[in-house]
């Protein structure tokens, strides 16, 4: 049996996975409720996957922040806790995460090995362009989309969707954090 594959991601109501200007993380608009489900999120045995690029900025932010930052929020000190796998075509040198594995080669075919090896459920939180193949070639399970009430047309940064295929998407859940965040999770399929 295949183990399940989300692609999970924070966007903006314009689809931007982030800002530039003064916004802050969260785009400013994180509570208890948002905070606890990302942490119950990553609370169950599941292994990262991530790309070459979003690792980086993920170990860079991490490793900056170990000493009682804002950055370490306990959803976050869990993620970098769990194994994680490393795609990427270029040399790395060591992994600075705990228990990572760099793997070389195409993202396809990786994920659509280990999603037959794993016992473990698989997640990847950003990884936008590794992300959009892997839903292209059928592997993600979940679109996980955690929707802030903001619209970043002027500052927003990475389009989350900008440059994927088209798909459909079939809402599986869906639940209100802090009284305006939304948590959005789909089923994806190729749109032909």
């Amino acid at each position: 049996m295949a183990a399940t594959y989300t692609f999970d991601v924070f966007s903006s109501l314009d689809g931007f996975g982030a800002a530039g200007g003064d916004w802050t993380g969260y785009w400013g608009k994180q509570g208890p409720e948002l905070l606890d489900r990302r942490l119950a999120l990553y609370e169950g045995e599941q292994r990262m996957v991530f790309g070459a690029r979003t690792y980086r900025l993920f170990a860079q932010m991490t490793a900056s922040s170990f000493e009682g930052s804002d950055v370490r929020d306990p959803w976050v000190t869990r993620m970098r806790s769990l194994p994680a796998t490393v795609m990427s075509s270029t040399p790395e040198g060591e992994l600075d995460w705990p228990d990572a594995t760099l793997a070389r080669g195409d993202a396809v075919d990786v994920v659509a090995r280990l999603k037959e090896e794993s016992a473990v459920p698989m997640r990847s939180h950003g990884s936008l362009s590794m992300n959009w193949a892997l839903m292209a070639a059928g592997l993600v399970d979940r679109v996980h989309v955690t929707l802030f009430p903001v619209i970043t047309g002027r500052s927003g940064l990475d389009p989350v969707f900008q440059g994927a295929a088209d798909f459909d998407l079939r809402l599986v859940e869906t639940r209100t954090l802090d009284g305006h965040v939304q948590e959005l999770i789909y089923q994806p399929s190729l749109h032909v």
